[in-house]
């Protein structure tokens, strides 16, 4: 006689994971802007933004605008949190950026945001901003989101 089926919690990791590049990649915003999802998982994204000359903010130095880095850092800390392992939903409650240089012209940005503490419904995420010089940030960031936790079921572990 086999043992009975233990009951999987109501969203698995994997469909977390899945749950949150689909998002994601569903996003208006993050389509326009070309981001890619580079790595996902517990409570750690990485999201990266090709340049795009149409995102343009200075046409005299050919930077990319500030709402484009914005954009990509706000999604990655969302991202951040929704892959967390008790998350299940999440909206931006407060961003502050700090934007240390412009971006160099012609190069991908990649933000990597991880989400570092959480409460009963707010989790707290901290960010940085890259292009090819990953030494040298073109900006940081610190966000509070909304934390919507999965609901376990009876007999998950």
């Amino acid at each position: 006689m086999s043992k009975p089926a233990t009951p999987k919690p109501a969203t698995s990791k994997p469909d977390r994971t899945k749950l949150a590049r689909q998002f994601i990649e569903a996003l208006p915003h993050s389509r326009a802007l070309a981001m890619h999802l580079e790595s996902l998982g517990d409570g750690e994204a990485s999201i990266s933004m090709p340049y795009d000359p149409r995102m343009i903010g200075d046409p005299e130095t050919g930077v990319i605008h500030g709402g484009a880095v914005s954009a990509l850092m706000d999604t990655c800390g969302g991202a951040a949190v929704m892959s967390h392992p008790d998350a299940l939903g999440t909206a931006t409650i407060d961003l502050r950026i700090d934007y240390m240089r412009a971006a160099t012209p012609g190069q991908t940005i990649r933000a990597k945001a991880t989400c570092y503490h959480v409460t009963r419904e707010v989790a707290f995420v901290r960010a940085e901003a890259v292009d090819d010089d990953g030494e040298n940030p073109v900006a940081c960031a610190t966000g509070a989101f909304t934390f919507q936790r999965a609901k376990k079921t009876e007999g998950a572990t």
